[in-house]
């Protein structure tokens, strides 16, 4: 189990922006590494409503389990991170009910049921990683229901400091600047979208 404060800043971008991105950074299609997002929440989106997220995440045949949850100054995130062997990784995701230790523990310290959390579905994302000024630009292409979606991250060190990085890069680039939810929200936004078609 291990511990770390997540500040990151992004921007959706079109598939020309993101194309132009690419190549000004000069990203190869070998670049880019498929990882696997599969969501948990319970019915009632208690997590969702605490601003928070849980996901098993899925690379090179990897898996990690990752509890988000905002810091009180709102200037970034709290992960708790797990490694999972396949078997357990492979259970949850069929069914089973997460096991007590660090992550049940600190949803149940949220005021959640750990045993109503369940997998709602997955969001596939093709990412290419590079240094950038002290942190790590971030490109994505992810695919969910229908949808697919370009995004521009970047981790900084410091939230000042990475702002006016990020700010500055978009500027450069000639990017609007666009409000964005973070992967989870759009998915979970997706789906109500997709169930309400469905009623």
């Amino acid at each position: 189990m291990s511990e770390q404060i997540e500040i990151e800043f992004k921007n959706l971008l079109s598939d020309a922006e993101f194309e132009r991105l690419i190549a000004a950074h000069h990203i190869s299609d070998e670049q880019f590494i498929e990882q696997k997002n599969h969501y948990f929440d319970t019915p009632n989106f208690a997590l969702k409503d605490c601003q928070s997220a849980l996901r098993i995440r899925e690379k090179n045949g990897l898996y990690e389990m990752t509890l988000k949850q905002p810091l009180p100054d709102g200037h970034g995130l709290l992960e708790t991170n797990l490694t999972l062997d396949s078997g357990a990784a492979r259970a949850l995701l069929s069914g089973e009910t997460i096991q007590e230790g660090p992550v049940y523990d600190k949803v149940r310290l949220m005021g959640i049921d750990p045993n109503l959390l369940s997998c709602f579905g997955t969001l596939t994302t093709a990412r290419a990683e590079i240094p950038y000024e002290d942190g790590l630009l971030v490109f994505d292409k992810s695919t969910y229901f229908d949808v697919t979606d370009y995004e521009l991250e970047f981790e900084a060190n410091h939230y000042e400091k990475g702002k006016i990085i990020f700010q500055e890069l978009l500027q450069t680039a000639n990017i609007p600047a666009r409000a964005t939810d973070n992967k989870v929200k759009r998915f979970f936004m997706e789906m109500q979208r997709v169930k309400k078609l469905e009623e």
